[in-house]
């Protein structure tokens, strides 16, 4: 007998991120239920509708599972989430309450989300250390060829000096792509070992020396309480003339109001995909300043890993229910440091 699937992602997130044939495969391995509301669930109706289901499946938009719906759960073994984080949708109280106690498994697609951030945290570096924005504004509006008050013999990624925050999912996939520029990698995360530093072949070092040497620094740590203004004053004043600053990860982790002093003095590049607050007022400062490189909280779309998003929430139910370990798997012991 098939085991039942509740999944209840919207018709819009399915299409988003699900294949036509890895639906069909997840439909002709399991007896799956699908959202057919036209909206998201609310958490009441998760608990109504979950008995009897062995596996949920839920995304972007799912509501917080609260311990009602765990009342219900007579037959949840696992949850696998087509998306990234899940503490929005699981508590610490839930999880310490049902989840640990009843072993249920509960896996996430941030390997998958990994690919397509990683991949616009090296395009953001590049566009801006070579000013590619400046250069293109100015042949539009001022019809100028080579615009003189946008610098050329700037430093590039190749031959750099790359400082990683956090050697998190994206910020090992981005250490992954920039081997082939030359850099010398910087990586600053607490929970690294010298041990794993080395197989990365990156060095360990503090906050402050990362941002005193890098020439590029990109931030990609989970919002936690101890990261919440991780990055301030002090380290945003040690970066060198001419720096890169990208954040891909969330905006509190950077003290807004200190970034925005420094970008004033124009002296260094900054690219934000993510901001404090978001989105990002319209009458922001950030928005005017020509050093300041802002995207609407973007660099985790694309199509590469929406699709494996769907490849890793399949197969994760396949390997679980087949026994194998299901390697994507969230280590709740560890709560208060995932992302």
């Amino acid at each position: 007998m098939k085991k039942r699937i509740l999944c209840i992602p919207t018709e819009n997130h399915m299409l988003r991120v699900f294949s036509d044939k890895t639906l069909e495969r997840l439909r002709s391995r399991f007896d799956v239920t699908l959202n057919e509301r036209g909206r998201n669930y609310t958490s009441q109706e998760v608990a109504e509708g979950i008995r009897g289901y062995d596996g949920l499946i839920t995304g972007w938009g799912s509501p917080p599972l609260v311990e009602s719906v765990f009342e219900n759960a007579d037959h949840l073994r696992i949850i696998a989430h087509s998306a990234g984080s899940v503490k929005f949708m699981l508590s610490k109280e839930v999880v310490e309450r049902y989840i640990l106690p009843r072993k249920i498994c509960v896996c996430n697609a941030n390997k998958a989300i990994s690919y397509n951030v990683a991949e616009a945290t090296i395009g953001l570096l590049i566009m801006a250390s070579r000013r590619f924005v400046d250069h293109i504004v100015s042949m539009r509006e001022k019809s100028a060829w080579q615009d003189a008050s946008i610098p050329l013999d700037v430093q590039t990624l190749n031959g750099s000096v790359v400082g990683i925050v956090s050697a998190s999912t994206v910020g090992r996939e981005v250490i992954r792509l920039l081997r082939p520029f030359r850099t010398r990698i910087l990586v600053h995360d607490p929970y690294l070992s010298e041990r794993e530093a080395k197989r990365l072949n990156v060095e360990k070092t503090s906050l402050e020396d990362l941002f005193r040497r890098s020439d590029f620094v990109t931030i990609h740590a989970p919002l936690t309480e101890k990261t919440v203004h991780m990055i301030d004053e002090r380290h945003l004043r040690l970066l060198r003339d001419g720096a890169v600053l990208v954040n891909t990860s969330r905006g509190r982790v950077i003290d807004y109001d200190a970034l925005l002093e420094e970008c004033k003095t124009r002296r260094i590049m900054v690219a934000l995909d993510v901001t404090d607050p978001e989105p990002l007022p319209s009458d922001s400062p950030f928005r005017k300043l020509r050093n300041v490189l802002t995207t609407p909280h973007i660099t985790g779309c694309g199509r590469y890993g929406y699709y494996k998003i769907c490849d890793m929430t399949v197969q994760a139910l396949e390997g679980f229910f087949k026994g194998r370990k299901v390697g994507n798997a969230i280590d709740f012991r560890k709560y208060d440091v995932i992302a």
